[in-house]
């Protein structure tokens, strides 16, 4: 089975004696909880351009970075967006799980294939794509899914995430366009996880600063090319694998659901596992033999 990344061939080393230089970062989407949230906590890094569809965003946005107000079915109009960007942050999308096909092909399909094509055109050195859990969603309850697993998509919008995954590999192997798709979970503040009905998304899990701390570390990460990433915060429950993705690129969740779930906080189910051996708290049946 092939890997779900790829390295840089020649990875640039930066001199520590130097400050690195800024860089500049188009985030599209710019106006949605993920694009926001973003834009005031990275400010401070990135020299941000910030993506917006509408008019009426540019204002609440202004203080963060540049605003432009783009489409993304217009194809030359991105290019021109992405005129000296170094990383795009691809956010925007039909979020919607339950979306038609005639509501996604615009905006999840023809709109990635359009960013895509716009960064290259435009010599930026890499893409983030906000791809989904719903990338495998369609596994069941219980299942635990790896980086490497086959995609297995649960419903329409779940497929435009695969195609955007897939797309992006093509472009990183066979475009020269560095890649890095992050499969998003169930973006949330830590304070909505104490609720009782957060039970629910207990697989899914990922806080505000987890996921501003992944595509951050995606961002940097200069020795890859390309690479599927999982964004979840800590949990034994996790629905996908975060164990490679800490591996990947340094990868440190704070949050853990079952420390801000008042019903899960109590339960330490890991001491309460068996250690599959029949010499529980015994000594091994080597002894005698030594």
């Amino acid at each position: 089975m092939a890997e779900a990344f790829t390295f840089q061939a020649n990875t640039f080393q930066q001199d520590p004696g130097k400050s690195p230089t800024r860089r500049k970062v188009l985030v599209t989407g710019a106006a949605g909880t993920i694009g926001r949230y973003f834009a005031e906590h990275s400010s401070d890094i990135y020299d941000l351009r910030l993506m917006v569809r509408k008019e009426e965003d540019v204002e609440q946005l202004s203080a963060f970075g540049e605003v432009v107000v783009a489409q993304l079915t217009d194809l030359q109009q991105l290019k021109e967006v992405c005129q000296g960007i170094d990383t795009v942050v691809h956010l925007a999308a039909n979020p919607d799980s339950e979306a038609t096909w005639s509501q996604l092909l615009e905006p999840n399909i023809i709109g990635t294939y359009n960013i895509y094509v716009a960064a290259k055109s435009a010599g930026c050195r890499r893409v983030i794509f906000a791809s989904s859990i719903h990338a495998v969603s369609g596994y069941p309850k219980g299942v635990q899914v790896k980086i490497n697993d086959p995609v297995n998509p649960g419903d329409l919008y779940g497929v435009t995430k695969c195609f955007g995954e897939a797309l992006g590999r093509y472009m990183a192997e066979q475009e020269g366009l560095s890649v890095i798709a992050i499969r998003i979970g169930a973006f949330q503040p830590v304070e909505r996880m104490r609720a009782e009905w957060s039970t629910r998304v207990m697989d899914a899990f990922v806080s505000q600063r987890d996921l501003l701390q992944l595509i951050h570390k995606a961002i940097e990460a200069e020795h890859l090319k390309f690479a599927i990433l999982h964004g979840l915060s800590a949990s034994l429950y996790n629905k996908m694998d975060i164990s490679e993705t800490c591996e990947l690129v340094g990868y440190e969740p704070q949050d853990d659901i079952t420390t801000l779930n008042p019903k899960l906080a109590p339960l330490d189910l890991v001491k309460s596992l068996s250690t599959h051996s029949r010499a529980s708290g015994i000594a091994s049946g080597l002894r005698e033999d030594l």
